[in-house]
């Protein structure tokens, strides 16, 4: 049986010890591509799938949510942990993120919810635009090539055999292990492991959560949206929509307590989430609402006239008690605190992000491993979650090119 081929990255002579190896083709890979590019580094990144930001490319099917517009303070209070990517973010904020779009091709508008998207509304033009860009800076992408040996060499699995390179520094942004048919499948944990280095278990994140509805509301309504409510637990609040399915509850109010939820569940065995469907309006503006419907109306119509609520939200509304009182205040103040338990996250495939990862603390401030000089690590590989929202991709662009400035402070440090 032959060894493994050993290849020169970006087609140089093998002695030549100036390339920089990248190893995973999503945003924060690409965007340290860039930042090393633009510093005249020799770059290639490999990506095991046969192209490349194939997740970034999902995302863009709803309409890209590229950042937010929400002040500095509140924005950098979504991450956790928080103040890990104050510098990166610092660096390279919400507003250069807006820029750079508009230098690639894809300006930028701020929807109504403060979620910025680019005009187009979808990913493909930006990320077209931002190969381009790539390509113009000499970076060489290589895909089909799935990491199999990590050590002093990087070995790779490619379509005409095993390819061995030895960077003189190498980046790792492997992704989390959420949506692995798009490639982050998290088959990289054994390997950092076996360097010694610490991996939290990767868990769920951005994720909806099972719930045991009864047949009926099941059957009538999964699928219709919860528009308008605010959620709550144990502190933690939330306002947006919710969508009910088959198995639970998801969208992006529940995405962003997913956090709160899943450590609930995972210390109680369940979730007591909280749900006003009406926040606009106090308990007492909706007993008085209450209180004077008609006194021949059904609890039905009081809940549909007087209090506003769509079908679905009434239903879910039944869902929580076993009989709904008839006193305006007793019922008003159920419709602010609807409670609902929920007993699981979903399965980390059908997670649009992924909680857990290399642990922060092995990493020193230039995002380098502390005991593997010359291996830097960024993304979502990394042990620190966001919501949805534009949150997470200015995380992973941010953190991927903090990560390269400190692939290029160390190279210049070490003489490389």
């Amino acid at each position: 049986m032959t060894g493994p081929v050993r290849l020169p990255l970006s087609g140089r002579m093998p002695q030549d010890r100036d390339e920089i190896a990248i190893v995973g083709g999503g945003p924060a890979g690409l965007a340290a591509a860039e930042v090393l590019g633009e510093a005249g580094r020799a770059v290639t990144v490999y990506e095991r799938m046969p192209s490349v930001a194939r997740k970034l490319l999902i995302a863009g099917r709803g309409g890209l949510n590229i950042t937010h517009s929400e002040g500095r303070p509140d924005f950098l209070a979504r991450y956790h942990p928080q103040g890990y990517l104050d510098a990166a973010i610092a660096a390279f904020p919400p507003e250069a993120l807006r820029d750079w779009c508009t230098e690639l091709g894809e300006p930028t508008f701020v929807g109504s919810s403060g979620r910025v998207f680019p005009q187009s509304f979808k990913a493909s033009p930006l990320l077209r635009g931002w190969l381009a860009r790539l390509d113009s800076l000499g970076v060489r992408i290589r895909t089909r090539h799935r990491l199999t040996a990590l050590g002093e060499a990087l070995t790779f699995e490619a379509p005409d055999g095993p390819v061995e390179v030895r960077p003189r520094a190498t980046l790792l942004a492997l992704g989390g292990a959420s949506w692995p048919r798009l490639g982050s499948d998290g088959r990289w944990v054994p390997l950092l492991e076996g360097l010694g280095v610490a991996v939290a278990p990767l868990r769920p994140a951005n994720v909806g959560f099972a719930v045991a509805w009864s047949d009926v509301f099941r059957q009538r309504f999964a699928g219709a949206p919860l528009k308008r409510v605010a959620l709550a637990c144990n502190g933690a609040t939330a306002r947006g929509e919710a969508v009910i399915t088959e198995a639970g509850l998801e969208g992006g109010a529940v995405y962003a307590l997913s956090r709160t939820l899943r450590e609930a569940i995972a210390a109680r065995g369940s979730a007591e989430l909280v749900i006003d469907l009406r926040p606009d309006l106090t308990r007492d503006a909706l007993a008085r609402r209450l209180s004077g419907a008609r006194p021949g109306d059904s609890t039905a119509t009081r809940l549909r006239k007087a209090a506003g609520l769509p079908p679905v939200a009434a239903g879910l509304l039944r869902e929580t008690v076993a009989a709904l009182p008839a006193d305006p205040g007793l019922l008003a103040g159920l419709i602010k605190a609807a409670p609902l338990t929920l007993t699981a996250p979903a399965p980390i495939e059908r997670a649009i992000s992924t909680a857990g990862g290399v642990r922060l603390d092995a990493l020193d401030g230039r995002s380098m491993l502390r005991a593997h000089p010359g291996l830097f690590l960024a993304g979502e590989m990394l042990d620190w979650e966001a919501p949805t929202g534009g949150y997470l991709l200015q995380g992973s662009i941010a953190g991927g090119r903090a990560a390269a400035a400190g692939m290029l402070d160390w190279l210049a440090e070490t003489g490389g």
